[in-house]
């Protein structure tokens, strides 16, 4: 017998109080899982992947871990799977948010506590792949990020449909009394149609986006349908890659750095991302003790044009911006913003990615840097004293002509609220008027739920209105559109600004300015700070006094305080 080995099975053994005892009763029941000592012998790759029957997201997984396998086998590694928490987001409650920090701790440790020499990190829907990002930053194993991809949209009535924009666009028509209760029944079955995340460039997709941007995922991997046999292809790809990375160890903390961060901001900017890919890349940034702060998001946002047209901020779904040339077009349009001396899992740097042969783009779908779909980026921030940390605009979604404005508040003071009297007739609303959700930010019971995208009041869907300023502490859907402004921080349940607002209080929006602005004199808010109700005891058990006692706010990611590295 000799000293612990440091691969394969042999690494991180079992202490048992004898080193050459725990490798050889490792080895008794590897044989029998039917493993020979051959293989035993291999470096291990784990396959970290979430599958769930409350998951349709990632109903093509099996046949992606299959891929998988086959890609470390043919490449002289053993592979094993191990699933982890799935998040599915329309089936959890209060939000799928609440569980993410819940999965990276699963994924940190699990990926840290068994013997592996890398791991294929395997999830798609929403909260998944950050989730996932966040537990490799934090074990800092050799890891890469592969996506179940996207799914197809639907042809119906002379166009195509794809959830979950057109979800929204044809419920607010169902709701204005423009679509019958029988054709929405028939448009619901046709939104979601095949395996994979939605359709256009909502948080899976900014995600999947982001991740490759990041140097953690393949070239070319984030943009292919989920039913594409080219995502079986990478997934085999990716097996080989994870093979390669146990032979020759690169750390997610050598690819995660300030520089690649900035990268992935300017993709995010540039593909009209998802708001909540800020608050996750915010999160990744900090397992590592890396800053991303707004200011610096409003400097690069107002260098980096929006280029995709892709739903909700253009008319176009994720196979067409595979079709065009995927996420490395985007790359190569930004390639003299970016720093091109980032690492990546394969080895190479960004640049010498993008030294080779360019392709064929369709400019339908990805515009050059000369000719922008929009001259400035996807996401602003805006500070002032009713966001005194910062909130967020997705202003490549919203409507221009509501940028520059002052209106009246029309306050609700709870979801419950909100669902009570927003479609009530006696509702005291103009399309003029801001719509103000409380409580509905990270530290509020519901745990900062997709909420921000407050419905047009019914009486007003009904004359027409498509589009009003909506304000909260909550989170919106990367597949959402509107003027709706995000994450107000401090937050309303921590007694922030926000929690001050009433009905009838005027707020001015300025986002040539980077300004939101609560006008009421600082005697009356002093006044009313001093009246607000104490906030509601703590839970006293599980995962919910964890995450009430540990969540931050937004500009922080909404990562748990010890899970932070500090930088």
């Amino acid at each position: 017998m000799t000293s612990e080995p440091k691969r394969g099975l042999a690494r991180g053994l079992t202490n048992y109080g004898d080193i050459d005892f725990s490798l050889y009763l490792r080895r008794t029941f590897a044989g029998a899982a039917g493993y020979s000592r051959e293989m035993m012998g291999k470096p291990v790759i784990g396959i970290a992947h979430a599958p769930s029957g409350f998951n349709p997201c990632h109903r093509n997984f099996p046949e992606i871990v299959d891929a998988i396998k086959r890609g470390v086998l043919a490449a002289g590694g053993l592979p094993l799977e191990f699933p982890t928490i799935s998040l599915g987001e329309a089936f959890l409650n209060p939000t799928s948010m609440k569980f993410r920090n819940l999965l990276s701790i699963d994924v940190e440790e699990m990926i840290s506590a068994q013997p592996m020499d890398a791991v294929v990190l395997l999830g798609g829907c929403d909260k998944n792949v950050p989730a996932m990002l966040m537990g490799a930053a934090s074990a800092n194993l050799p890891a890469i990020q592969l996506v179940p991809g996207p799914m197809l949209p639907m042809p119906y009535e002379g166009e195509r449909l794809g959830a979950c924009t057109d979800c929204r666009r044809f419920w607010g028509r169902y709701r204005a009394g423009e679509v019958s209760h029988a054709k929405i029944n028939i448009i619901e079955a046709k939104l979601a149609t095949t395996a994979g995340t939605c359709a256009v460039m909502g948080t899976a997709s900014t995600m999947a986006a982001v991740a490759e941007a990041l140097g953690m995922s393949l070239p070319g991997t984030a943009a292919i349908p989920a039913a594409h046999s080219d995502r079986l292809r990478a997934a085999e790809a990716t097996g080989r890659q994870a093979v390669e990375l146990a032979a020759n160890p690169i750390m997610p903390s050598q690819i995660i750095t300030e520089q690649s961060l900035e990268n992935a901001l300017r993709i995010l900017l540039a593909i009209g991302g998802s708001t909540n890919a800020l608050i996750h890349l915010t999160a990744i940034a900090g397992r590592l003790g890396i800053k991303l702060s707004l200011e610096r998001l409003n400097e690069l946002s107002d260098t980096t044009p929006v280029l995709v047209n892709l739903k909700p901020t253009g008319d176009h779904y994720m196979s067409d911006l595979h079709a065009a040339g995927g996420v490395g077009v985007v790359l190569r349009e930004l390639a003299p913003l970016l720093h091109l001396d980032c690492l990546t899992v394969t080895g190479q740097t960004l640049g010498e990615r993008l030294s080779t042969e360019a392709p064929w783009v369709d400019r339908n779908i990805v515009r050059s840097f000369a000719e922008p779909f929009q001259p400035v980026g996807g996401l602003v921030a805006l500070f002032g004293t009713l966001a005194p940390k910062g909130a967020i605009l997705k202003r490549s979604a919203a409507d221009p002509k509501l940028f520059e404005k002052e209106g009246r508040a029309v306050v609700f003071t709870s979801l419950d609220d909100l669902a009570s009297r927003i479609d009530s007739p006696d509702l005291d609303v103009t399309a003029d008027d801001f719509l103000v959700l409380q409580n509905a930010g990270p530290l509020s019971e519901s745990g900062m739920p997709e909420a921000g995208y407050l419905p047009i009041p019914a009486k007003l869907a009904r004359k027409g209105v498509k589009d009003m300023v909506r304000i909260s502490d909550a989170r919106m859907s990367g597949t959402a559109f509107g003027t709706v402004v995000l994450h107000v921080s401090p937050d309303a349940a921590s007694g922030g600004a926000l929690a001050l607002v009433r009905s009838g209080d005027r707020i001015r929006m300025s986002v040539k300015d980077r300004r939101l602005d609560l006008l009421v004199d600082e005697g009356e808010l002093t006044r009313r700070r001093e009246e607000l109700p104490p906030r509601a005891a703590l839970p006293t058990r599980g995962y919910n006094k964890l995450f009430a006692q540990s969540t931050l706010q937004a500009p922080e990611g909404c990562d748990f305080d010890f899970l932070r590295k500090e930088g």
